[in-house]
């Protein structure tokens, strides 16, 4: 049976000589991957669609085990990402969470969104720092994790000055830090900022600027809970760490 789906390339790995095993995380089929025949061939047509990253529209045909890419229609490759070393280290460990997240064939038409927005966003040059971030943020509904960011996690208040706790699992007011002494102190700003992520619509976003101080404490939040929670180990993370730590040396 044959399949068209839109989608964008998530994976793609070498297999042989000459072809390519590619995973899609689509629209209408969620995370689909295919066999990629002779794609390493320079001459092949199937070369350019089973790059990572690309946006199009490809054909498969389904199969008991791994299905095969068949042809597909470049809608876009994100050029702008894959000629900047930062852009192409801040996409891949997008491209890997969400592969390492999600089971196949399980579609998420928000997550499909999300990450095509996130890819347009980067591809234009907004801040990859901070689209990151954000898509950090979204993405703790797909892992099945739901910090407390409208209120105090432990008495319900609205109103005061506010922490975030890992114990807790999301803001904890002044008047409850005592029930954890580990609670990271960040600025309000901060507060501010992790809250707006987790809920605000990625397709209003405007212009980005933050404190790169502001940055720092909402990188720190966000990796340490994950951490705590997320059970992901990703390989593409440590070298965007070591890349993000070379490049405040410069």
């Amino acid at each position: 049976m044959l399949q068209k789906i839109e989608g964008i390339v998530i994976r793609s790995t070498d297999y042989g000589e000459s072809h390519k095993v590619v995973a899609i995380y689509s629209r209408e089929a969620g995370k689909i991957s295919g066999m990629a025949r002779g794609a390493k061939k320079p001459n092949s047509r199937l070369s350019a669609i089973s790059q990572i990253f690309t946006y199009g529209h490809f054909l498969l045909q389904a199969g008991r085990g791994l299905g095969t890419l068949q042809q597909g229609e470049i809608i876009t490759t994100f050029r702008g990402i894959k000629e900047d070393l930062f852009k192409t280290a801040y996409t891949t460990y997008i491209v890997e969470m969400v592969d390492k997240s999600t089971q196949d064939k399980q579609p998420n038409p928000y997550l499909f969104e999300l990450l095509l927005q996130t890819l347009q966003y980067i591809d234009e040059g907004l801040d990859p720092d901070i689209l990151t971030c954000i898509f950090e943020m979204k993405m703790l509904s797909v892992l099945g994790l739901y910090p407390e960011m409208e209120k105090c996690a432990v008495c319900g208040s609205t109103e005061g000055t506010f922490s975030f706790s890992i114990k807790e699992n999301g803001l904890i007011c002044h008047r409850c830090m005592e029930h954890d002494p580990h609670r990271l102190p960040l600025s309000q700003q901060s507060i501010k900022l992790l809250r707006l992520f987790y809920y605000f619509d990625l397709n209003r976003l405007g212009s980005i600027s933050v404190k790169p101080e502001t940055k720092k404490e909402l990188k720190m939040a966000i990796d340490l809970y994950y951490e705590e929670y997320s059970g992901l180990y990703l390989k593409s993370k440590k070298f965007l760490d070591q890349l993000d730590s070379l490049r405040g040396k410069l």
